[in-house]
């Protein structure tokens, strides 16, 4: 019998799923295909280069940069502990991790106001000490982390329990320590995984609206990023916010594909 082409198998999917696939898949291109059928193209690089759009973006590559390296620092740990460990109530620990995912962005803003702002759990004793994070540039990016992380957690997971255990077994047969082998043998087995993490993470953060608005406020040049003024100029200047989602439509695109170039090739 003959191989199939680059070693995969012939699809046995039945054809009547292609009705429901392509169903799905214009719910998804269709409003986007809407948008770039709306764009002023003559108008486009003016509306793109105002001084608020280029203020807004440059904001928002700062802080979902800084929220991504904040993921990493804090995310491949909590990965590692999740994946490695069992104890009690790891279930809920692993629940309590992943939450953001699924939990409205603008619950999240609220409860990280009342765990950072003047009154909160924790800001109370931090504005005593002068130290203020609600509605400034920290606070975004403490937003952007907190719905974030659980992308870069849940990918760098997966590629953890995908790791052949053999392989860490005989590094451990050698004599080498737990952070040797996480350093010299965990890591780079895991990198392209923690680069889709990370990648990912950066494209949730520099999309993030809901948590920032709650917990950050809309300042121009200090907390107003890019999602923020689109929702602004959508009343104001239709034109410009149609303009600004594509150039964050366009950006997560970027960010999407580079991402799936990290997947490993089946």
């Amino acid at each position: 019998m003959p191989r199939p082409k680059n070693g995969r198998h012939a699809s046995s999917s039945p054809r009547w799923l292609l009705i429901p696939a392509s169903i799905g898949i214009a719910l998804i291109v269709v409003p986007i295909l809407a948008i770039v059928l709306r764009v002023s193209w003559d108008e486009f690089p003016a509306l793109v280069t105002s001084p608020s759009s280029v203020s807004a973006l440059m904001l928002s590559l700062r802080t979902a940069g800084a929220s991504t390296v904040l993921c990493v620092v804090l995310g491949v740990p909590m990965a590692l502990v999740l994946s490695r460990l069992r104890f009690r109530g790891h279930g809920v620990l692993r629940s309590l991790v992943l939450l953001p995912m699924v939990m409205p962005p603008v619950v999240g803003g609220v409860a990280l106001l009342y765990t950072f702002g003047r009154q909160g759990l924790l800001g109370e004793s931090m504005s005593a000490l002068g130290i203020h994070i609600a509605y400034s540039t920290t606070a975004v990016v403490l937003a952007q982390t907190f719905v974030a992380m659980p992308f870069l957690v849940i990918t760098v997971e997966n590629a953890l329990h995908a790791l052949d255990p053999h392989v860490i077994e005989a590094a451990v047969m050698d004599g080498a320590g737990p952070t040797a082998v996480l350093r010299t043998i965990m890591l780079p087995l895991i990198m392209p995984g923690l680069i889709s993490g990370a990648i990912l993470a950066f494209a949730r953060a520099l999309g993030e609206f809901g948590a920032t608005i709650a917990f950050a406020g809309s300042l121009e040049g200090v907390t107003r990023t890019l999602p923020l003024e689109i929702y602004l100029q959508r009343e104001t200047d239709p034109d410009a916010a149609v303009a600004l989602s594509l150039l964050l439509i366009a950006a997560a695109v970027l960010v999407v594909g580079l991402a799936g170039a990290r997947r490993p090739a089946v």
